[in-house]
């Protein structure tokens, strides 16, 4: 039977975070990728590129919202990880 219990280190913690916040991160940039085509996708429906049209489609206001908000969330979880101090 396998140990289940491994004694937490800070290495091994700083190591897990790093990790948990790389596959965030990576998770997010999806989630982007998808905001982005469906944006364009709305757009395409309607007809109507311009911000300030007035006929600009409330979907695809709502969802560029959206994807500022991740972009805004990765760029936190970066600057978290690069200064968070490295374990030796």
């Amino acid at each position: 039977m396998a140990n289940s219990y491994l004694p937490e280190t800070p290495r091994g913690t700083a190591a897990t975070k790093r990790l948990q916040i790389a596959t965030l991160t990576g998770d997010l940039s999806r989630s982007m990728d998808l905001l982005t085509a469906d944006i364009e996708r709305e757009e395409e429906r309607v007809g109507v590129r311009d911000l300030r049209d007035p006929a600009y489609p409330v979907l695809a206001r709502s969802l560029r919202a959206r994807r500022e908000n991740i972009v805004a969330t990765i760029a936190s979880l970066e600057a978290l990880t690069r200064s968070a101090p490295k374990a030796a």
